[in-house]
């Protein structure tokens, strides 16, 4: 028995609305994998602007408007870090609620993302 897996997506729907994905495949659908391969950057640019913004904090020639813009990307990439907690949230409790033989292929789809898989 194929049960089908809701995802919440790593972007905004129409609207900034959450967007979500129905999949029979889990893991094995493009979109699936897709979203696990966005997951990665994004958080990956979150790690990149706190190592920014760590040193343009230190630094006193940086000016207003270059911390505006920092805290603007860190907001976004907060925004971001969020939906991915609360996607993943969502899939730990369907895992939970599962059928323990159904159990086995969820925590298969929840795989890291590696560098060589963006590519």
């Amino acid at each position: 028995m194929v049960s089908t897996q809701r995802r919440l997506l790593p972007w905004p729907g129409p609207g900034g609305q959450p967007a979500y994905l129905l999949s029979d495949g889990g893991a094995d659908s493009h979109l699936w994998r897709l979203a696990d391969k966005v997951e990665a950057v994004q958080l990956r640019t979150g790690d990149e602007l706190v190592g920014y913004a760590r040193a343009m904090v230190d630094d006193r020639k940086v000016g207003a408007r270059e911390l505006r813009f920092v805290v603007r990307r860190l907001t976004e990439a907060l925004i971001d870090t969020r939906r991915i907690a609360d996607s993943r949230a969502m899939r730990l409790a369907e895992l939970d609620d599962a059928d323990p033989s159904d159990r086995h292929s969820l925590r298969d789809s929840e795989h890291a993302t590696t560098e060589e898989d963006l590519l």
